[in-house]
């Protein structure tokens, strides 16, 4: 896994906007994901709002 990627469930180190880097379970790969987030230090990651699993998430912003 690459640096500065979180995955669902883990805390949030910083506030900010963050996208989905790629889920988790490989099986899920072939799906693209767009999403952006709002979120802010301490909360944990959500799954994908939109497929409604466990992704990586990418700071933006």
């Amino acid at each position: 896994m690459a640096e500065n990627r979180l995955k669902t469930g883990e805390n949030v180190p910083e506030s900010g906007t963050y996208k989905v880097d790629g889920f988790v379970n490989e099986d899920d790969a072939s799906q693209k994901d767009d999403t952006e987030i709002n979120v802010e230090e301490g909360e944990q990651f959500p799954p994908s709002p939109t497929s409604h699993k466990a992704v990586y998430w990418k700071k933006t912003s």
